[in-house]
């Protein structure tokens, strides 16, 4: 695991209040909401082009949580909001890795309101999936890379198909199930779940650097999932 940030050091993602910003790689407007990064001189980016957007939100408020999320997630990220009131930025939670956000609540299983948080968590992803299209769509991937591990292409499905998430599985070329498209969302999740990339980006990487660095990585786990038995 990477050593961890100093606190002055950390990613840091903001919630855009009043004045309406375009992302600086996809030009995307983002307006009163949107939570973005920025990146020196392309400016603000969005959750997408930062390569953010796998993180899941813990909001503030509980210290157990939370510090336990921090501990196991690679690569995090604090969410700040400009405070009229007291002029200044002010912390609204943590962005982590959802396998590390789900190994902290099991840890605080005990804790009562941490078990509704989850429950809450969950209804709100499955209220947000359309169940047919995401069969669709794992159906196909475990038709293209019979070699992925068992169980893979429905969370890969789940993940690109979210609703309102603006992920490549919400695009047109996804839901006419075209073999780029899913192979994208197949890469993506090979990068974070599969290489050091997660790792990479934490250390400071630029995003572009450390796909070029797993690049081979990821080339032969593709080869090897899609490969067939025999």
């Amino acid at each position: 695991m990477a050593e961890p940030r100093p606190e002055s050091d950390k990613l840091k993602v903001f919630i855009l209040k009043g004045r309406d910003s375009s992302c600086g790689e996809c030009k995307e407007q983002l307006g009163k909401g949107r939570w973005v990064m920025l990146a020196g001189d392309k400016g603000a980016l969005c959750m997408k082009c930062a390569d953010l957007d796998h993180l899941e939100f813990l909001p503030s408020g509980d210290a157990a949580l939370t510090r336990r999320a921090r501990k196991y997630s690679v690569l995090s990220a604090v969410v700040l909001e400009w405070s009229r009131a007291r002029k200044r930025y002010e912390r609204q939670g943590l962005l982590v890795e959802p396998q590390a956000l789900e190994k902290a609540e099991q840890e605080c299983l005990a804790d009562a309101d941490a078990r509704q948080r989850r429950a809450e968590r969950d209804a709100e992803r499955r209220a947000n999936l359309d169940r047919e299209y995401v069969e669709r769509f794992a159906s196909r991937l475990r038709e293209l890379y019979p070699g992925c591990p068992a169980g893979r292409e429905r969370e890969i499905a789940e993940h690109a198909c979210l609703k309102y998430s603006d992920r490549v599985g919400r695009s047109a070329a996804a839901k006419a199930l075209d073999e780029q498209a899913l192979r994208l969302a197949l890469i993506a999740h090979i990068r974070h779940r599969e290489t050091n990339y997660d790792q990479l980006l934490a250390r400071g990487h630029d995003r572009f650097d450390a796909r070029d660095a797993v690049g081979r990585d990821v080339q032969r786990v593709l080869e090897r999932w899609e490969a067939r038995e025999g």
